[in-house]
């Protein structure tokens, strides 16, 4: 996976930015057109994702199946540029669920190996609905005879149980890979294409599988085409945010705080370091964690800087947050954009060990001291800026945000309880 040539030569160029007057609302309105911006992207490369799902559901082939996964990995980077976007938005915090829900108990979806991923918390961990057509839930029946998105929709956390994850990428993720079962070993899930081959079908109810596959792709789709629409002109996500520049700059930077601390720092990297456990990685199928947490990281950075890189290559930009806090606090506008670039350092160095064959669930491993401490150091910088994050809010005169935390990082020993 390639990281994108922008944010490496923002990395070798330094931190140095040229500040420019910028009125709030002025910074919102870049806010907005960024937001629009990654949501189109992630829809168009969901987009490519379906298509590449319909041409394995066709042709079911080794081919096939890695031509997926390659989609799967690209619709990643821009989608995970849009997070700094939740926390701070409700519109997008009430969203987010439907197309980003992790962790999963997979078993909810498809088969599993023996008691690997069941959750005896779960009563519905092992329903397995690719092999039931119905499923029993709180003493009604489910009627999942044909596996539709509304059958999907209506099984996303079915019970109120949060781990019952039926859409979404992740949902995909476990469909294209299957298990990974080598622990904090080297490899990712290797589940064959012919899961999906009807007229050869292993793992069994392919036909099932490739329907289920197929509507997850289409609700994908759908979803993000939601999330466009909230951030097109009049929109809900545009208009709420430029509503009350003030109001607005909280929200943007409440989203920048939040994924920064409590959401990466802390459940996505710290509680997995905590446990050396690999089913904490966000990206635990694929192995593509390293990935995902290198484009959160960037979208931060892309909030405070009002810069976004589309996929074509071609740039967003306007009036940032960077240069509301210049014209307060210019040392501390450029120490929080160091503090943004040494995030990016840290986490360039997860991903140089992931593409060298050390894979993120083998860094947080028991015993491997050097790949603790990369993920530890991306960590402290995550920290580290949102510390700074919260000065740059006292700064231009807001109100405090709140800044949503975790017990990996506040407190440690109740991990372990």
């Amino acid at each position: 996976m390639i990281i994108r040539t922008t944010a490496l030569a923002a990395l070798l160029s330094g931190t140095a930015l040229a500040a420019q007057a910028a009125e709030p609302a002025e910074v919102l309105v870049t806010y907005a057109d960024i937001a629009l911006a990654g949501y189109e992207d992630s829809l168009d490369t969901a987009r490519a994702l379906k298509a590449a799902v319909e041409a394995l559901a066709a042709e079911p082939s080794d081919a096939t199946l890695e031509a997926a996964k390659e989609a799967w990995k690209a619709a990643r980077i821009p989608y995970q540029q849009t997070e700094a976007y939740r926390f701070g938005n409700p519109v997008v915090d009430e969203w987010e669920g439907k197309v980003n829900a992790w962790p999963l108990d997979e078993g909810l979806i498809d088969y599993v190996d023996g008691e690997h991923g069941l959750n005896d918390a779960n009563p519905l961990a092992g329903a397995n609905v690719i092999a039931n057509p119905q499923l029993e839930v709180s003493g009604t029946t489910l009627d999942a005879t044909e596996i539709t998105p509304a059958v999907l929709r209506e099984m996303h956390e079915i019970d109120g149980i949060e781990a019952n994850v039926t859409t979404g990428y992740h949902a995909i993720e476990f469909l294209l890979w299957g298990q990974d079962l080598n622990g904090t070993g080297p490899g990712a899930g290797n589940r064959p294409a012919t899961d999906f081959d009807t007229a050869n079908c292993t793992g069994g109810n392919c036909d099932r599988r490739v329907q289920y596959l197929l509507a997850a792709a289409d609700l994908l789709v759908t979803d993000l085409e939601d999330a466009v629409a909230l951030w097109s002109e009049g929109g809900q996500g545009r208009t709420e945010v430029t509503a009350d520049p003030q109001a607005g700059m909280v929200m943007a930077f409440t989203g920048m705080g939040s994924l920064s601390y409590g959401e990466q720092a802390g459940e996505r990297m710290k509680l997995g370091l905590l446990l050396h456990d690999p089913e904490e990685e966000h990206d635990c199928f694929s192995d593509n964690t390293h990935i995902s947490h290198y484009y959160d990281a960037q979208g931060i950075r892309n909030v405070y800087t009002g810069t976004y890189e589309r996929v074509d290559g071609s740039m967003v930009e306007g009036p940032s947050l960077y240069d509301v806090v210049k014209e307060r606090d210019p040392a501390l506008a450029d120490a929080l954009l160091a503090d943004l670039d040494a995030t990016m350092e840290k986490m360039s160095a997860i991903v140089a060990a992931a593409e060298a064959g050390t894979a993120y669930d083998q860094l947080i491993a028991a015993g491997n001291a050097e790949g603790n401490q990369l993920v530890q150091d991306a960590i402290d910088a995550l920290v580290a800026q949102t510390r700074n994050i919260e000065r740059a809010v006292a700064a231009v005169g807001l109100d405090p945000i709140s800044v949503e935390g975790s017990d990996s990082l506040d407190s440690p020993s109740s991990v372990f309880q």
